[in-house]
Formats: C-alpha cells, structure tokens, sequence
C-alpha cells in the first residue's frame, strides 16, 4: 500500500509538472507572437532554415536569449537587486549567449546560432541588427561608466568580430568575419581585418538583409598588390635605363659590308724603323 502511495505521489507530481510546462510554454509562445514581432519577423527574413513559426519558437536560441532579456531589462530597470544578472546567468548556460541586463537593445535584433555573442553592460544596439556567432560587444580596460560600442541601425556585424571600448558603428554598415573594431565607423561602410579597416562603399548603404560578411574587400591586400606593382614598374624602368646607358663593342663597317682595320701606329712596335 505504502508503496502505491509513492508511485502516486510521483506521477501526480510529474503530471503537474508537465502540466506547468505546457501552460508555461504556451504563455511564452503567445509572448513571442504577440510582443516580438519584429524579432520573429527577423529570423524568417534573415534566415533561409526558418520554416514555421513553432520551429522558431522552440529552437532559436537567439530569439529565446532576447525574450529573457526584456524580462531582465525590465527588472533592472525597476533596480530590482541580483536577480536580473542572476536569471540572465541561467539563461547564458541554456543558450550560450550573454547579455548584460543592463544594455539597450533595439527592435528586430537578430542573433543567428548565437554561440559565443557577448554584449556588455553599457552597449547600445539600434533597430534590425543581425549578429552572428562569437561577436563581442566589449569594453577596455577597468574604467567605470560607458565603455562598451553603440551600434548603428540595420548593421551586419560578422561572425567572431570583436567590437571594443566606447566607439560608435554607424548605420547600414557591415563588420566582416573575425575583424577587430577600436576606431568609429562611419556610416555605409564595410570594416575587415586585424585591427580593423575602414572601406567606403562608394557612399551607398549596406542593405541589411546582405549577410554576406566574408566576401569582403582587404585594403590592406589591395594596398600590397598597388605596391607590388609599383616595384614592378620601377624594376623594368631601371632595365631600360641600363641597357641604354650601356656602350656599343661594335665599329661601324667600310664599303662592302667589312669591317675597316686600322693601319698600325709606328709606336706600337718600338723595335721597328718605320721608313726603311
């Protein structure tokens, strides 16, 4: 009998349980429907694997980390002690994403995989950013107040760049793969490398449904290819230069084609009279 009671009291506890998930799960289905629009609308236009809405719900860890974070924000923003650093730690080891409650976000932030993505306590994001895997938005050194980036609107920010310190990433611009941002970036512009470099693109926007954050041009390599080929020229410059500064071995040629020979001086052959 004692042991029927428990098997009982177990499953009524698992069924209630269950019954919590599900109502839980459906609260924050409506949730997102309802108050992430833009964030849900994100995942369809900036990723082709997106097939339905349940699929987004359930397995995009980017979408599920930005919903916890208004909830944190919102806490924070009420000066509600620990918790929202606490409940945004939880939600760093079920996702892999850290988000510091603190940090303003604007609407339709993307994250796609988001593995690795930090964003600092001072970073402000602006409206329909797409970040990818492994970027930082850090800060340098140990000074208090603002020291993380603000980020532009419409950005593209490449997978594992780093973004540090208290700059500004001006709109529509693009942040290739793994490039390490220290300066300002003006608007419409595409920044690649190591630090990183700053290429106009001919003063027009970078649309943000452009991804493509790996084809990107290297001013540096291009920069290396105008010097390369400016030794070139200089080379083949001083070639001409010796070959035509270089003295003829020839003498000109009598009638007929045959080359004259002089008649010897009288002073090359001491030994002899030259008038017998």
């Amino acid at each position: 009998m004692f042991f029927f009671y428990v098997l009982f009291s177990i499953g009524m506890t698992l069924s209630g349980l269950a019954i919590l998930m599900g109502g839980g799960f459906i609260f924050y289905a409506i949730t997102v429907v309802i108050g992430f629009r833009a964030e849900l609308k994100a995942c369809f236009d900036r990723d082709p694997a997106a097939r339905s809405t349940l699929e987004v719900v359930l397995n995009y860890s980017g979408l599920q980390a930005i919903v916890a974070y208004r909830l944190a924000h919102f806490l924070q923003q009420l000066r509600v002690p620990l918790l929202p650093r606490l409940f945004m730690s939880g939600v760093r080891w079920l996702t892999g994403i850290e988000i510091h409650p603190s940090a303003k976000i604007g609407r339709g932030l993307f994250i796609d995989h988001g593995m690795g993505v930090v964003i600092g306590e001072t970073a402000q994001i602006g409206n329909d950013v797409t970040l990818f895997q492994g970027v930082t938005l850090g800060g340098t050194g140990k000074e208090k107040g603002k020291r993380h980036p603000n980020i532009g609107n419409r950005v593209v920010i490449g997978a594992g760049a780093k973004v540090l310190g208290n700059i500004t990433i001006g709109d529509d611009s693009m942040i290739g793969a793994n490039a390490v941002v220290v300066r300002d970036v003006p608007a419409h512009s595409t920044v690649v490398g190591v630090p990183g470099y700053i290429t106009k693109i001919r003063g027009e926007s970078v649309p943000a449904t452009t991804l493509d954050h790996t084809h990107l041009p290297d001013p540096l390599a291009e920069r290396i290819r105008r010097l390369q080929g400016e030794i070139e020229a200089m080379e083949r410059h001083l070639r001409t230069q010796r070959l035509s500064s270089r003295p003829s071995t020839h003498h000109p040629s009598g009638e007929g084609g045959r080359v004259q020979r002089e008649a010897p001086r009288s002073d090359e052959h001491p030994g002899k009279n030259p008038h017998p």
